[in-house]
């Protein structure tokens, strides 16, 4: 009798096992708000920065600044007015240049950073600096004020440029090598 029904007892532990497990559903469902929050919040950090920039640009009637198509506004420091070339993909450009805050408070000195040769859009450079080479001739000094999303942008460099910091560069070409492989 024992026997019975533990075997009985076996064979309806063995049938309700071999139940197919029930999908699980999830918690929450995504609906995509946090993309529109940042988005949101994005929208709002590029308009603050860009009427702090205006207000810049106003204050200061002895330049004329420049709207970029990218995003970003300069002036001529020391323009050179002869046809000369300007760096496109692969050409080795060497320049120097500082960065300062909104307040003109230096961030890195052009001690800081010595001049550089950059592989033109080969080798990493913030997003705004990269678009503004490609705008100047050896022998130009610019001064380009970058919103933070053309700048550093959220991260920062992790040093000395904190989180969404809007910065002003004055950049000097001093040579263009152009690439011999075109």
């Amino acid at each position: 009798m024992i026997r019975a029904i533990l075997l009985i007892f076996i064979l309806a532990l063995g049938i309700s096992s071999c139940k197919s497990p029930e999908a699980r559903r999830p918690i929450s469902q995504k609906t995509g708000s946090f993309i529109k929050i940042s988005a949101e919040r994005n929208k709002k950090l590029n308009a603050a920065e860009t009427e702090r920039i205006q207000n810049i640009i106003k204050s200061d009637t002895s330049k004329t600044y420049i709207a970029s198509e990218s995003g970003f506004w300069y002036y001529y420091n020391t323009k050179v007015d002869k046809d000369t070339i300007t760096p496109s993909f692969g050409d080795i450009v060497n320049f120097d240049y500082d960065v300062k805050d909104f307040n003109g408070n230096a961030i890195y000195s052009d001690e800081d950073i010595q001049p550089r040769d950059y592989a033109m859009d080969q080798e990493e450079l913030f997003t705004g600096l990269r678009e503004g080479l490609k705008l100047m001739k050896p022998g130009e000094t610019v001064t380009f004020l970058f919103p933070s999303q053309k700048a550093y942008g959220y991260y920062g460099d992790k040093k000395k440029i904190g989180t969404n910091t809007p910065v002003i560069c004055e950049v000097t070409v001093n040579s263009i090598i152009q690439n011999q492989n075109d």
